[in-house]
């Protein structure tokens, strides 16, 4: 057994753009035994969607809103308008969806450019808006999550922001422990998440640079916070829930090439020409930071653009 094993919180699966689709979140609650997770965030613009959108982002609101093994799925929504915000809120709990998630975290140009996630942290008072509409469109049952990082360019902010959204009536708040100036780039300030959990008094749950049990530990440790959020670290290691909850052994090559191979081979109707080589190449990307065998392969693999040669790969390595 290795690591440091913890049953004081949860942990959540992260919502990551373009990455982790609901292919994904099978393999990975399957391998990482995981609490909870979040969609990829759906954009609300103005108008209240039809349902065929809430389940192409989640088909499995048609099976009690839970991955194959079991794994709660919370639709997350991405806009400005505090109204339309709201009205796709309660259409999707009445989908299924065990509340709803409010993304104010995404650092990509072109959602900010569209006022859309991170850049809404250089205003709370919007923030307060759109929480309080949507929390007093869905039912009182239904939890209603915020995601936040500690600002836009900077983090003064911070603390007003996390107050407007807890005085919003937010049933909890997720932190991206970086501002969006500073992207992914490590270090992740935990020890904010700390002060913002000395400001407010609604559930905190601590997000950003966690990739082994170690890190699991410093950042509950440094952030006061029991439950996690872990995005990246999943993709490198993808049974690292278990790593961290019940010191399993991280898993060998020879089990990712397995999940490889199953996540190439599931059909995907909607996805045509390079959809899914592009998807397990990038998925390569974080493996490499955990196997050398992958940073091996990938050698070889990016060069291929037909999926049955990728299978083929895949195959005979496993």
């Amino acid at each position: 057994m290795t690591g440091n094993p913890s049953s004081s919180g949860k942990i959540w699966l992260a919502p990551m753009e373009g990455v982790v689709d609901h292919v994904m979140r099978d393999m990975l609650t399957s391998a990482g035994s995981y609490d909870f997770c979040v969609t990829e965030f759906i954009r609300v613009t103005r108008q209240l969607y039809k349902p065929a959108l809430f389940y192409r982002y989640c088909p499995e609101l048609k099976s009690g809103s839970r991955t194959p093994s079991g794994t709660p799925v919370r639709i997350q929504l991405l806009g400005q308008d505090p109204d339309w915000m709201a009205e796709n809120a309660v259409r999707a709990v009445e989908l299924g969806s065990p509340g709803v998630d409010l993304n104010f975290g995404c650092p990509a140009k072109t959602v900010n450019k569209s006022k859309g996630g991170a850049i809404l942290l250089r205003e709370p008072e919007t923030l307060y808006k759109i929480i309080s509409a949507v929390r007093a469109a869905v039912p009182a049952g239904q939890p209603v999550t915020a995601k936040m990082r500690l600002g836009y360019e900077d983090k003064s902010l911070a603390l007003d922001n996390a107050r407007a959204i807890e005085a919003a009536g937010a049933d909890g708040l997720t932190v991206h422990a970086r501002t969006k100036a500073e992207g992914y780039r490590p270090p992740a300030h935990w020890h904010w998440i700390a002060r913002i959990r000395e400001k407010v008094s609604l559930p905190v749950v601590a997000n950003g640079e966690i990739w082994s049990a170690a890190d699991a530990e410093a950042c509950r440790r440094e952030s006061g916070c029991a439950d996690i959020m872990i995005g990246r670290g999943a993709l490198a290691l993808p049974n690292l829930g278990r790593v961290i909850n019940v010191g399993e052994e991280p898993m060998n090559w020879a089990g990712v090439r397995k999940l490889l191979l199953r996540y190439a081979s599931i059909e995907r109707p909607d996805h045509r020409g390079g959809f899914l080589p592009s998807r397990i190449k990038q998925w390569f990307t974080y493996l490499r930071h955990q196997y050398r065998e992958a940073d091996e392969m990938f050698r070889d693999l990016k060069r291929l653009q037909d999926l049955e040669e990728i299978r083929v790969m895949l195959s005979e390595e496993a």
